[in-house]
């Protein structure tokens, strides 16, 4: 007898595992691919997007400080607007959370395939690719928020939605690895060292002839993984229901929800905490591909590089949640210190061997940060849900309004530390540059982001943690937020 269709497998176990706390593996598994796309492209984005602006595209360091501020602030702005939205949304066949995930995906592929475009007119790029970018993070936002909440719909289990939560954070790190890898590989002819010549002047410009094309279709290749993961995350996840209770009504509103969740605790150290952290994270991405071009001698090492953080992250992913569980999710976040003295050793050292190690530990710390924040975020939930009582619609409302304030602490760290490469005289497209940016990239991967992060531990550290529901609490919270939000 042959096996049934895994499309057809993934639909069952979903809906055999939708009445108890426990997840399969296959639902897991969906669950977590869904959230692969919007990684891809962060990935390349983070790593890359930069480089391209500056240096293929040309726009000058102010205009580049403009597009990512912008499109990082678009992206915050989204995020209170899907909550909104997403709270007054009625449910569908497909379920509440869902439709807005599959409706976004086209135009989102769209949207990030044109950012690596090179319009004829020179102009006005800094406004064509400021426009793209913010259609970009707005979309990627109202594709991100129900995709997250829908880690509350999951299972009342806490346990399991940690569990569901590590495969999330994990296929997201494959993810990230797929992004920076695939689109590093295809973009590698445009940049390297055999683009500055020894004879070439400081102020001369070499761009690789190729460099459009070759950005043109790893943008193409990219865009593809929209449709792919967003038609697997449909077969294999549904949306908790129970049918057999009425709904409660409509519950608060969005502005009285948002009121409520920022004057809950533990929700606000949590939020204040991984702004820092966050915000550090992106900063030490955002620059370490500039460090290696035009601070250090490690151009040739750059695509090695980012694939030793993300593999690096990728792998150690499980460890963390092991740890997670083992030690308490306060303790693990310790592990988020080990970047700090090694961004400031390669700052201060760029040699080749100091690199790929400062990388790797870079990675375990990455890992850490993005699966911590996540995996609270349930337990501050459950939290409030236990000491308020009320309906629907708060499980979007807290991971929108968490995703707008990390956002717009990104936008100000990025617009800001790439206003201070304007201020020290950075070329667009230069084949080297001043002493004056060498010294401010170095201060860039090393002192911003360790600042940063010991601020957002030591906030993070201060007061007591959310408790976590018992098992009748989480059944009891399950079966509200099952009837409230579907």
């Amino acid at each position: 007898q042959l096996p049934e269709p895994w499309p057809h497998l993934l639909i069952k176990t979903s809906l055999e595992d939708s009445g108890t706390g426990h997840l399969s593996f296959y639902r897991k598994l969906c669950y977590g691919i869904g959230g692969v796309p919007n990684q891809v492209a962060s990935s390349a984005i983070a790593f890359y997007l930069q480089l391209f602006l500056l240096d293929v595209a040309q726009i000058p360091a102010a205009q580049v400080s403009l597009v990512l501020f912008g499109g990082k602030v678009s992206g915050a702005a989204a995020d209170p607007l899907a909550g909104f939205l997403i709270n007054r949304s009625r449910r569908t066949g497909s379920g509440r959370l869902m439709p807005w995930v599959l409706g976004c995906t086209p135009f989102i592929a769209l949207a990030y395939f044109f950012l690596w475009f090179l319009p004829p007119f020179s102009a006005l790029r800094g406004l064509w690719y400021t426009t793209l970018y913010c259609l970009f993070q707005a979309l990627a936002t109202f594709f991100q928020v129900p995709y997250t909440a829908l880690t509350m719909l999951l299972t009342p289990n806490p346990k399991e939605r940690d569990s569901a939560t590590a495969y999330r954070m994990t296929l997201e790190m494959v993810g990230t690895l797929m992004g920076a890898t695939v689109h590093g590989l295809i973009v590698s002819g445009a940049h390297g060292s055999h683009r500055c010549k020894e004879d070439m002047l400081p102020g001369e410009v070499a761009v690789s002839p190729n460099a459009t094309r070759l950005y043109f279709i790893a943008a193409a290749v990219v865009a593809l993984t929209y449709p792919v993961c967003s038609t697997l995350l449909y077969l294999g996840v549904k949306e908790q229901s129970d049918p057999s209770t009425p709904a409660s009504g409509q519950g608060l509103g969005f502005l009285a929800g948002l009121g409520l969740t920022v004057r809950h605790r533990p929700y606000l150290k949590l939020v204040i905490s991984f702004l820092f952290i966050s915000a550090a994270v992106q900063v030490e991405q955002s620059y370490l591909v500039l460090f290696c071009t035009h601070a250090s001698q490690l151009q040739d090492h750059v695509q090695g590089m980012v694939l030793t953080i993300l593999v690096s992250a990728v792998l150690s992913t499980p460890m963390w949640e092991w740890v997670l569980q083992r030690f308490g999710k306060r303790m693990s976040a310790l592990g988020i210190c080990a970047m700090v003295p090694f961004a400031i050793l390669l700052a201060a050292v760029p040699m080749v061997p100091v690199a790929y190690v400062v990388a790797f530990v870079s990675g375990l710390s990455i890992a850490v940060s993005l699966l911590l924040p996540w995996s609270m975020l349930p337990d501050v939930v459950d939290d409030f849900q236990l000491q308020h009582q009320h309906g629907p619609g708060l499980e979007t409302i807290f991971y929108s309004s968490y995703v707008f304030f990390t956002k717009l602490s990104g936008a100000g760290a990025l617009g800001i530390s790439t206003l201070s490469l304007d201020f020290a005289g950075y070329e667009s497209g230069a084949c080297r540059q001043s002493e004056q940016v060498v010294v401010t990239l170095k201060v860039l991967i090393g002192a911003v982001p360790t600042s940063m992060i010991l601020i957002g531990l030591c906030i993070l550290m201060v007061g007591p943690t959310p408790k976590v529901p018992s098992r009748a609490n989480s059944r009891s919270l399950g079966r509200r937020t099952s009837y409230t939000l579907a």
